[in-house]
């Protein structure tokens, strides 16, 4: 069972419809037990860095989700879900990200006519078990910050959209986009079928 986090930062029904036409099994919760028992865990979410991270600190679900990423349990983070797993955002400063990765979040610059929020599809360079069976998917992003990760080696995907920006990552048990596999049609749901069968 996918345990998949509330911590009232929206977009939580849209996962959970993604893994229900799939056909696997999931909940929507902030109850730290039902997460601890889950086989893996969702950290979804959009909006702004900050208000994210109090909304996470108010649940008290900051140390369960450090400590079951800890014990090797899979954790996928999605958008805004993966930028808490980082240390900080230019959003939001002197606010502290969860730090299961090491790694900053930085605003999209401006280049040329590109508006910001990056809203739309672009497809993927990308590697790792995220994306088996997948040669550069087209995705759906919304977001104006992107990941400067500390270990490039981590970063499993990137896209271009100004600049060259990573949208993925994976270490061991973590996994983590910046673009919405929920609203990615076919190429999404298999990203999210092979994150289920980790």
């Amino acid at each position: 069972m996918i345990a998949i986090i509330d911590y009232g930062a929206g977009n939580l029904k849209n996962v959970a419809k993604a893994f229900d036409f799939l056909g696997i099994e999931n909940t929507v919760t902030s109850d730290a037990s039902v997460i601890q028992s889950a086989d893996k865990i969702v950290l979804p979410g959009v909006g702004a860095f900050g208000e994210g991270m109090a909304n996470l600190n108010s649940t008290g679900l900051c140390e369960v989700i450090k400590q079951e990423a800890q014990a090797g349990k899979p954790l996928l983070g999605i958008c805004l879900g993966m930028q808490m797993l980082f240390d900080e955002s230019e959003e939001s400063p002197n606010v502290k990200g969860l730090g299961i990765l090491k790694g900053k979040i930085r605003r999209l610059p401006k280049v040329g006519d590109l508006k910001i929020p990056h809203m739309g599809w672009n497809d993927l360079e990308c590697h790792g078990k995220l994306f088996e069976g997948l040669n550069k998917p087209f995705v759906y992003f919304v977001h104006s910050y992107y990941l400067d990760a500390e270990d490039k080696d981590i970063v499993s995907a990137t896209t271009h959209y100004g600049i060259d920006i990573e949208v993925a990552v994976e270490r061991e048990n973590v996994f983590a986009t910046q673009f919405h596999p929920e609203k990615s049609g076919e190429e999404g749901l298999r990203i999210l079928s092979n994150f289920a069968k980790l």
